[in-house]
């Protein structure tokens, strides 16, 4: 860890703007600077470089909407009931629940009373109801879609629950060419609208999710892996890359890079052979609470006070609500009742120590708690699992027997927790508590193809 505060920060008392790129269903393994050596990403490699790698980055949910429901509050999402990921409600629920509750204060509503303007483009998945709508949560502009995915092409219709329209609050929404450029359309037009004033945009992208459709440009950089599948997912990054890469040059025009905090991170990790990610060095995938399904690439840029560096204490994408408000000069409270913690004085050596003693999710069928370099997962149907993630990073050694007085203190403060929750606000079908209890038991790829 080699961190500190540039001379900038003496220098300006203007407030920054705050964009956080996500990426949606990546594995860890495939970008550059996690060790891909099949698919290239310069540009979010140069972000990386430029800005703090942590390599102990996590989500609060192995997959999308509980994940998002978490980044976006600060909250843990399981301390307000979004246990499950967000579907059609069963009938024993009340639709009007299937959402993020509207009790809860998102990164936007609190930035908004700070003078910010906040936009989304991208996916919500956040509830369809209108009090869950993005502009009824703190958000001035919406150009997106409120469901989970979304077709790439406009022609290509062949997943029907994907071919959504899109809204838009500020604009009559233009054709879809690609989506991902589309995208990338609209958060360069943000950046050189709202270039003069105080911003939050949160670039929601939804690649490399599912439906698998790449441009033939982008395959044809790729044809070399033999795995169709797997190239067209390689394709599909490498035109997030270029994205990227198109907001940061727009950012760096507007001469506003430097007081941007830029935050790349994925919404949980790669769901395996579903999109042909990979997740190496890590074990398991999207879905279940192995370091492969809630460990993803994680980089935080801010070149006005940041110096480049690596930080290898656990942090939690929970910590991004209250670092933004605090660095935008808002005070947090205990009412605030966030789960994470503002970072910045961790990252720039002001306070020594770990953020997170502690970190514990809890997923359907799952739960989990990382303690120190501890990690327990609680599952149904065995013993708990526990790793050693200083040892063992990959998971492949359950020491649990060996250490049975930790399990037991372990699962007591999980326990202790669980039972603390509310109920969920909704369920997902029966049928995935299945497949989530059989992903526990296949193999993973911990190690990265040859070129």
């Amino acid at each position: 860890m080699f961190l500190s505060i540039t001379k900038g920060q003496c220098q300006t008392n203007k407030k920054p703007n705050f964009i956080i790129i996500l990426a949606d269903d990546l594995g860890y393994g495939d970008v550059g600077f996690t060790g891909s050596t099949q698919i290239k990403t310069p540009h979010i490699d140069a972000l990386a470089k430029s800005g703090v790698v942590f390599t102990d980055g996590y989500v609060s949910g192995p997959v999308c909407a509980p994940s998002r429901a978490g980044l976006i509050t600060g909250r843990n999402q399981v301390n307000f009931g979004y246990d499950n990921n967000l579907t059609d409600a069963l009938p024993q629920f009340n639709p009007e629940y299937s959402g993020l509750p509207v009790t809860e204060k998102t990164i936007a509503d609190r930035l908004s009373n700070l003078g910010y303007v906040n936009g989304i483009i991208g996916k919500w998945h956040l509830g369809e109801k209108e009090q869950f709508h993005p502009t009824n949560r703190g958000f001035d502009e919406f150009w997106g879609y409120l469901g989970g995915g979304h077709n790439y092409f406009p022609s290509d219709t062949s997943n029907k629950k994907y071919n959504r329209p899109i809204i838009s609050n500020y604009k009559e929404p233009q054709p879809i060419t690609y989506i991902t450029d589309d995208k990338g359309d609209e958060c360069v037009d943000f950046i050189k609208r709202h270039k003069d004033e105080p911003f939050f945009l949160y670039a929601s992208f939804n690649a490399p999710h599912a439906p698998m459709q790449a441009l033939e440009e982008d395959l044809k950089l790729y044809a070399g892996i033999k795995n169709e599948k797997r190239r067209t997912y390689a394709a599909m990054i490498h035109r997030l890359d270029v994205n990227i890469g198109r907001m940061i040059k727009e950012l760096k025009a507007q001469e506003i890079y430097d007081d941007t905090v830029i935050v790349f991170l994925s919404d949980n990790g790669g769901p395996d052979t579903n999109n042909g990610s990979i997740n190496a060095p890590y074990n398991g995938r999207k879905g279940i609470l192995l370091e492969g399904g809630i460990r993803v690439p994680f980089v935080i840029s801010y070149p006005e006070k940041l110096k480049s560096g690596i930080y290898n204490k656990a942090i939690t994408s929970l910590d991004l609500a209250p670092t933004f408000v605090a660095l935008a000069g808002g005070k947090i409270t205990k009412k605030d009742r966030f789960d994470g913690v503002n970072i910045f004085p961790f990252i720039t050596n002001k306070i020594e120590g770990n953020p997170h003693e502690t970190l514990m999710w809890r997923f359907t069928i799952s739960a989990g708690i990382r303690k120190g370099n501890w990690k327990l997962v609680r599952l149904p149907d065995r013993m708990p699992l526990l790793f050693n993630l200083e040892e063992d990073p990959s998971e492949q050694n359950n020491v649990a027997k060996e250490h049975w007085d930790l399990v037991q203190t372990m699962l007591k403060e999980l326990g202790n927790w669980d039972v603390s929750t509310p109920h969920v606000l909704f369920l997902e079908g029966a049928k995935w508590r299945r497949n989530q209890l059989d992903l526990y038991d296949k193999k993973y790829q911990l190690t990265q193809p040859k070129k």
